[in-house]
């Protein structure tokens, strides 16, 4: 098969998994970032690279935004919220990040494969993304991608978030031009 056709089927799996994305979740989820005086954000691997993206662009709505593990990063309050990026639901450290939060009396949000998960069951608010996790690419049920591993939900988790960054514009009156003077200028 021909790259070409490989990014057609990428770009109708794609589009199969975002057509499902409840919309009354990620309204919730955006009024728990927007409701939130600090938001931190928190993911392992490619799932970690597409939450630094929304770091990067809640910062350019003007957000106060960390992510997690930098070496900047403050201490959590009951203020804030925490967002995790998980596939699975079930990563030992981010599943550690989301008690502590939840002891320093801070929400805690979830974008995941499987809202059932430990982290889930945690979370205030939950985003189901119905794609394959890379446990499930061949199991029997799970969602039909021909990509590798977690390819589906980390593209998905991204278009998600981007299609979240819409909403929160949306809900703050907000234009990609008054974003643009954030933008990083130093480079």
């Amino acid at each position: 098969m021909s790259t070409g056709q490989y990014a057609v089927d990428i770009l109708k799996e794609l589009e199969r998994t975002l057509s499902q994305i409840d919309d009354s979740e990620m309204q919730a989820m955006a009024e728990h970032i927007l409701a939130a005086e600090q938001v931190f954000v928190a993911g392992a691997g490619r799932s970690g690279l597409m939450g630094k993206a929304f770091a990067m662009r809640l910062m350019q709505m003007g957000l106060r935004v960390y992510v997690v593990g930098e070496t900047v990063t403050p201490g959590i309050s009951p203020k804030d919220f925490l967002l995790l990026c998980s596939g699975s639901g079930e990563t030992g450290s981010l599943a550690a990040m989301a008690q502590k939060a939840i002891k320093a009396g801070a929400p805690v949000g979830l974008i995941t494969i499987k809202p059932e998960s430990t982290i889930g069951q945690l979370s205030d608010t939950v985003v189901r993304l119905p794609a394959s996790a890379k446990e499930d690419t061949a199991t029997a049920g799970a969602a039909v991608t021909i990509q590798p591993m977690g390819s589906l939900f980390e593209q998905g988790l991204l278009l998600s978030m981007d299609a979240l960054v819409l909403t929160m514009m949306d809900m703050k009156s907000m234009t990609g031009a008054d974003m643009f003077g954030r933008h990083a200028n130093l480079e």
